[in-house]
């Protein structure tokens, strides 16, 4: 049997208490963005990295408001979701030269919403290559980066104006 060491992982498997509360809520109001990876906030919503990424560069778009549906999130909300959308997509081709995106949002449990209560769309880059066995077979992400170097990138694309 082969091993794949990820040491920067063992932070997130240890965790001596489960966080208390949503993720996002959590991250948005703590204003502690380097721990939670957040790396730009806007009026109605933040970006930050996923915790637990598909790919390197995975990026989180979520509302300041706790809201579940798409349909309940006031308009300024969505707009402003889109636009942070679309400027993910230039940060995310300026530091990865990525060849594709997936871009989508799960609302609900059942659809595979990681965080049910807390609308947030997923921003990820795609290679040709990162469709492999690890994934297929294994169910594992195998990332060239620690989160701290993702964070240290995208944080200083969304500083450049």
């Amino acid at each position: 049997m082969d091993y794949l060491w990820s040491p920067w992982r063992y932070q997130y498997v240890t965790k001596s208490a489960p966080l208390v509360g949503c993720v996002f809520c959590v991250a948005w109001t703590e204003e502690r963005d380097r721990e939670h990876y957040v790396v730009h906030r806007a009026q109605h919503n933040f970006v930050m990295l996923n915790l637990y990424p598909y790919s390197t560069g995975h990026l989180l778009i979520a509302p300041y408001q706790h809201i579940a549906t798409l349909e309940a999130a006031p308009e300024p909300v969505t707009q402003e979701m889109m636009q942070l959308v679309r400027q993910s997509e230039v940060h995310l081709r300026a530091a990865y030269r990525p060849q594709g995106l997936n871009i989508g949002m799960n609302i609900g449990e059942s659809a595979g919403a990681g965080v049910p209560g807390h609308i947030h769309m997923h921003v990820l880059p795609r290679w040709a290559g990162d469709t492999n066995f690890m994934t297929t077979v294994s169910e594992t992400r195998v990332l060239p980066e620690s989160l701290d170097v993702t964070f240290e990138k995208l944080k200083k694309a969304w500083a450049e104006p």
